[in-house]
């Protein structure tokens, strides 16, 4: 039996890699079983999972109504990549003066995660950071000195925080 694994359907296909998926497809034997994993459900997996699967099976796991906290503020500020770390130090300047905040940097890399969490340390800031590099030993630490305030800023990629849940 031949077996396909799409894990992070999603994200493959938000990354450009449905050309490939496709083709993939294409070269298989028709009889595979094919498992898709998806944190999300939007409508490009499930037009694939149409396409691809025969008499599929879908599987919730946790509520089908979560929505983002509205409690949250967001803040977007467009600028050029040589502002980023000083409006980043600025931000967080103004995020600190209030009490027990906690805070989560997004960044595109796991070598950038490192290098703003050193960069934010080296300004008085208690910062931690988790990516895919790390053992899950060290993401558990991480999110559990975040969660419970030892540490007030995570810095991580987008990919290694997807399902984080962290309340506050």
């Amino acid at each position: 039996c031949t077996y396909l694994v799409l894990d992070e359907a999603d994200r493959m296909l938000d990354m450009g890699f449905e050309p490939q998926i496709r083709k993939i497809m294409g070269q298989i034997r028709p009889d595979r079983q094919v498992l898709m994993w998806s944190a999300t459900w939007p409508k490009e997996v499930r037009n694939l999972a149409e396409e691809f699967l025969n008499d599929y099976i879908q599987i919730n796991i946790g509520s089908l109504n979560l929505s983002a906290n509205h409690n949250i503020l967001q803040i977007v500020d467009v600028c050029e990549d040589y502002e980023k770390d000083q409006k980043l130090m600025k931000l967080l300047t103004e995020i600190s003066a209030e009490a027990e905040t906690k805070t989560i940097v997004f960044v595109e890399t796991k070598r950038r995660v490192d290098d703003i969490t050193r960069s934010i340390c080296r300004n008085g800031w208690r910062a931690v950071s988790i990516h895919g590099d790390k053992s899950q030993q060290e993401r558990d630490y991480v999110l559990n000195a975040f969660r419970n305030g030892r540490q007030g800023i995570l810095v991580a990629t987008d990919v290694a925080a997807r399902g984080l849940d962290v309340e506050d």
